[in-house]
């Protein structure tokens, strides 16, 4: 087969959705690869910031790993803003609809939330609510955001860090997008691990001096 045999999907037998299944498991093998070529087109992206937003997500992705983050935390730090492009007001959902079958529960919920727990760096400077993070409070993943957002999101853009390149970042994100979508091992629900290991941060702060 080439194709399938049916014009309207109701017609369809056995035979073309094993083969259509056979493509799309091909297909969602390579979505790692598409999303790195992705995060390159955030350069053509909002501009007025200090760096370009693919520098940001280097920058964000780099501190996560520089603070002894595991592949979760550093692949989500460097894709949380992958949204920017396509859908600029709801980016954080966007990047974390994308992320959710790969990840921590934990993670997923970070991503999805930063960007009203962003609004407490700069909504009252443009007359909006800076504490829109506050109707989660109580969440088990709040403190989590709130660390996300101080350490590796709000401080990432500034031109004269030291930022690791995209292909360093790429064995992370090929690893998370090879694994088994909605696996109960890596969703994990329910489970919190912390964004920093103090332990492997020295060995990683010393390897990149």
């Amino acid at each position: 087969m080439a194709t399938v045999k049916f014009t309207a999907m109701k017609d369809g037998d056995r035979e073309d959705y094993e083969f259509l299944t056979a493509h799309e498991v091909d297909y969602a093998a390579k979505t790692g690869e598409r999303l790195l070529d992705a995060l390159v087109q955030l350069d053509e992206g909002l501009s007025g910031y200090k760096i370009t937003r693919l520098g940001h997500s280097l920058q964000a992705a780099t501190r996560a790993w520089r603070d002894g983050a595991d592949t979760d935390w550093i692949a989500c730090a460097l894709l949380h803003d992958i949204g920017d492009i396509y859908a600029p007001y709801n980016h954080d959902e966007y990047a974390a609809a994308i992320l959710k079958p790969f990840v921590r529960e934990q993670c997923t919920w970070v991503v999805e939330k930063h960007g009203d727990f962003q609004r407490l760096y700069y909504a009252h400077h443009l007359g909006g609510n800076r504490h829109a993070r506050d109707r989660f409070a109580g969440h088990p993943y709040f403190d989590d955001c709130d660390r996300f957002c101080e350490r590796w999101d709000q401080s990432s853009f500034d031109p004269d860090y030291d930022t690791l390149p995209i292909e360093f970042f790429r064995p992370f994100v090929l690893e998370v997008f090879a694994r088994k979508a909605y696996d109960p091992a890596v969703i994990r629900a329910g489970e919190r691990v912390p964004l920093t290991d103090s332990e492997t941060a020295k060995t990683r702060t010393g390897a990149s001096a």
